[in-house]
C-alpha cells in the first residue's frame, strides 16, 4: 500500500476523529480510503450518466409520446 502525508483543516480533522472514535473505522486511513472508495463509485455514476445525457442529446427530436420514450427508457 503507498503511504501519503496529507494535511487536513481543523474542523476536517476534528470529524475524522470522531468518526474513528465512534468505533465507525479503526483509524483515520481507513476512513479517508472509504471516502474515495465512495466518491470513485459516484464518479462511475456520473459518468454514465452523463453518457446516457450526451446519447440522448445527440439522438435528436422525437415525435413519440411521453408513455412511449418511457417504455423505451426502461428497456
Amino acid at each position: 500500500m503507498t503511504r501519503q502525508s496529507i494535511s487536513f483543516t481543523q474542523p476536517n480533522d476534528e470529524w475524522l476523529k470522531s468518526q474513528v472514535d465512534t468505533q465507525e473505522y479503526s483509524s483515520k486511513s481507513e476512513l479517508v480510503n472509504d471516502l474515495i472508495r465512495q466518491a470513485r463509485k459516484q464518479q462511475i455514476e456520473i459518468d454514465w450518466i452523463k453518457a446516457k445525457l450526451d446519447k440522448a442529446e445527440n439522438s435528436g427530436f422525437s415525435n413519440d409520446s411521453k408513455e412511449q420514450i418511457l417504455a423505451q427508457a426502461k428497456s
